[in-house]
Order: C-alpha cells, then structure tokens, then sequence
C-alpha cells in the first residue's frame, strides 16, 4: 500500500476518511496505527487519556487488517481504524480496573463486553483503554488509581468525565473512534469541554453488559471528532446482544443515511436555561450564534423552555441508589480507599428507603411522559450542553464555586438520562477564554436519526475546533 500521506494529515484524519483511502490503497491500516501509537505516546503523558496501551495487540491487529485490504476482503465496515475503549468495558486481553484500586489487578482478563466485540467484529484495531472516574460516578476525571485526566486546550483544566479519557484522545485524534458510557452526562459533559461530538442514544439500542450499577440510566455510545464518523460507529455497536437484558431489538435507523440538504419543515425547541438554569454570557453567545445557523438552514426555531421542574432530587435518588451497590463486598479496607465523594453517595444511597426509591421511579416516569408530550409538537430540543467552562482539573466543582457536587454543574444532561432520550453535544465555538462549547441537541425516544440529522448538517455550518497541542 502506498504510504504518500504525512504523519501530520494524519493526526487529522476522520475514519470515513480512512477507509476511503485504506480502499484506495493510498493508506495501510499499519501505518496510521503506528501513527496514532507514536502521537498517544508524544501527548499521553501530559493528558492521561490512556490507563492502557496494547501496542503489540494493535500493531498484531494493524498487520491483519493491512493483509485483508492488499487481498480486497476487509472483514466490516470499520476494518484497521484505530479505536478505544472506555475502562469500565469488559476487553479480553485488557485490564479492566474502572479506575478503582479495589478492582483486581490480575484479572483474568478474557471476555469482551458486547461494545468490544462489535468493534472487533467489524475489524477496529483496539488502541486500549482510556480513563474514568472510579466507577464512572462523577462528571470529571481522576480517580485513586490512575490519576488525573487534562483537557488538551489547557491541561491545567478537567477534560470533564466520565468519559473524560475518551474525549481527550478524540479531541487529539489519539484513534479515530471511541467508547463512552453516559449515565448523567459522561459522554456529552467531556465532548462540551473538549471541542468533541457524542450521542448518548436511546437507552437500549447498543447492548451493555454486564449491567452497569446505574441500571437503566447508563447509555452507550460514540465520541469522535465528527458527527459522521460518530454515524459510523453506530451503524455497528447498535446491534442487539443477548447478554443485555435491557436492550431492545435490532435498531431499524439507517445511521449512515446522508443528511438533508437543509432543515426546511422541521421544528425546534431552543430553551437558554431550562427555565431554572445560571448560564454564563459567553456559553449563551456560542450557542445562540449556532441556533442562528439552524435558522438559516430551513428549520423554524421557537425559544421556549420544555417546562418541567428541576429532576435533581429524582436523579441524586437513584443515582445515590446504584451507587449504593458498590459498597457491597467490599471490606472496609476497601471502602476506605473509595475516592470520598464516592464513598459518600454510596454510603448515603444504602440509607435511601424502597419508598425513596420507588417514588423517584414514579417521578421519572412523569418526565418521560411529559417530554414525550412536548415532542409531540417540537422535532428536537436545543439547549447548551453546559452552563459553564471547563475549570481546574483534580476538582469535583468548580473551585470558589456554591456547588456541591458535579450533579449541580450539569443541569442540562442528567434529565434525559432520566427519559431515555438521544442527546448528542457538538462543539459549536469557542467562549471569551478560547475555550470550547457544546450544543445539546435532544430527540425523542427512538429518533436518533433526527438528532443526528441535524448534528451532521450542522456542524458543517460551524468552524472545526482543534486543540492547540494538537494541531
């Protein structure tokens, strides 16, 4: 295979991108692997995307791949792209230690979760593991084992979480395609403050097992650079698995469906602030101006609020719920070493009642129907993906600010966790510091082909954002 592109077009390269030229034989998968190693080792200390890197496994992959394309017979859609895995996904020959020094060390490590086998099947070259909080639990990125997570337009800043390793190798190009779990926010909170694209799609499309401790509120799903290469991903991890109880059948959405050439016919929600939500100006600016772009593309826009209450107290119920689960089986050796802001909702979860929790199932219920209802008039809700910009890594909440705990930072996700909803967040520009913003877009249960629609047409209308460490 011809190797004529330089290793900086290739710290740029989309997935689409790479399988035209893997076709062309203008690209072996071989050489953008060992690309996408040589960046991860440059740039991974300074982020701490990765807690694992498989370089024998991916190089071992890279060089299969490459044989099938030089015979004409890749074996899927994704064959020779490099890709990640969050570290609370199951992936044989990789530790899965979600973080958290109470996990096993040894494994055996043998099994991969439906996501990894999916990506496998379809030929991904598998990078390795990229970090969380322990257990996902929060909406940054540190943990006690594998430190702290940086956002590549400014270290010194959380890349956000839970899917924060994720989103800082996306925003580097550090692999192509990555796996995130979103259960309050984990994959939009990390892309808003990364300049990166995620959907969180309709609970049950893409299979998750084991189960996570968070039940019906963890999604699956992609984060790229682009909204097309997060297209991509989903024509192959939303299939059914019959290890996940919860899914649904075979999604029937064609993901790879062009866009439309414009928005004309369609109607939109735009809410600033939910109604009862602190946004700061400059968050509001970007994405009014992106609104704007919506406008100009057909679609008719109505600024208006979905008119629901605060869920908060809803989604703490449940969420300090599964938590709860953590604690059992560990000794209190263990539990001492929790990160505390775990140990804390943990240990405020086991006091919670079935009463406590079985109101909040009632009061989820309520806003899954009430949503329902409002989308009966409205294609898709807008709204920011965050009310704020990223802020001092190795902090749960903005330090200096009146906030508790992550769950008060990130009004604008967690309640279509609670409804099931597709939700994707696409950067949209830059704030006063140079810093990125997300735009959440939201559909109705089962419509994530509008959702993605509108994300793919519209990010076309709106500047690229590219990290400065990694341009």
């Amino acid at each position: 295979m011809s190797e004529s592109i330089s290793s900086t077009g290739l710290a740029d390269l989309s997935a689409v991108e790479a399988l035209t030229l893997f076709a062309r034989g203008e690209l072996s998968p071989l050489a953008l692997t060992r690309d996408c190693l040589a960046r991860i080792e440059r740039h991974n200390p300074a982020v701490n995307a990765f807690c694992h890197v498989d370089t024998e496994g991916a190089l071992a992959a890279a060089r299969a791949s490459e044989a099938r394309w030089r015979r004409g017979e890749p074996m899927g859609p994704l064959d020779g792209v490099p890709a990640t895995i969050k570290d609370l996904t199951l992936t044989a020959g990789m530790p899965t230690r979600k973080g958290s020094t109470t996990t096993p060390a040894g494994g055996p490590w043998e099994i991969d979760a439906p996501f990894t086998a999916h990506l496998r099947a379809a030929g991904a070259v598998l990078l390795g593991k990229t970090t969380t909080p322990e257990f996902g639990w929060k909406g940054v990125t540190d943990n006690p084992l594998y430190g702290i997570t940086r956002n590549p337009w400014n270290p010194e800043l959380t890349a956000g979480g839970s899917s924060g390793g994720a989103a800082a190798a996306s925003a580097l190009n550090l692999g192509l395609l990555h796996q995130g779990s979103d259960a309050g926010g984990s994959v939009r909170i990390p892309c808003s403050f990364t300049g990166t694209f995620g959907l969180k799609p309709t609970f049950g499309w893409v299979p998750q097992w084991p189960a996570s401790a968070m039940t019906t509120l963890s999604h699956l799903g992609p984060m790229t650079r682009s909204a097309g290469d997060s297209a991509l991903m989903l024509s192959v991890i939303a299939h059914p698995d019959p290890r996940d109880g919860y899914a649904g059948p075979a999604c029937p959405l064609d993901w790879l469906a062009e866009p439309p050439a414009d928005l004309q016919g369609m109607r939109i929600a735009y809410s600033r602030d939910l109604g009862y939500v602190s946004v700061a100006p400059e968050i509001l600016r970007a994405v009014d101006a992106a609104v704007e772009r919506l406008k100009s593309l057909g679609a008719e826009v109505i600024e208006t609020d979905p008119g629901f209450a605060s869920p908060k107290a809803t989604f703490d119920t449940l969420w300090h719920a599964g938590a709860s689960r953590l604690l059992d089986g560990l000794d209190a050796a263990q539990r001492e070493a929790l990160d505390p802001g775990l140990r804390a909702i943990a240990e405020h979860g086991k006091t919670l009642s079935l009463t406590d929790y079985l109101v909040a199932r009632e009061q989820r219920a309520a806003l899954t129907a009430h949503m329902a209802e409002f989308h009966r008039e409205f294609d898709l809700l807008v709204t920011p993906t965050l009310p704020l910009a990223p802020f001092t890594a190795g902090h749960d909440v903005p330090p200096g600010s009146n906030y508790v705990d992550w769950v008060d930072w990130t009004p604008f996700s967690y309640p279509f966790n609670l409804t099931q909803q597709p939700a994707a967040s696409l950067p949209c520009g830059l704030d006063d510091q140079g810093l990125p913003v997300g735009l959440q877009l939201v559909g109705p249960r089962y419509r994530d082909d509008r959702v993605m629609a509108v994300a793919r047409l519209l990010e076309t209308q709106l500047p690229r954002l590219v990290p400065p460490m990694g341009a």
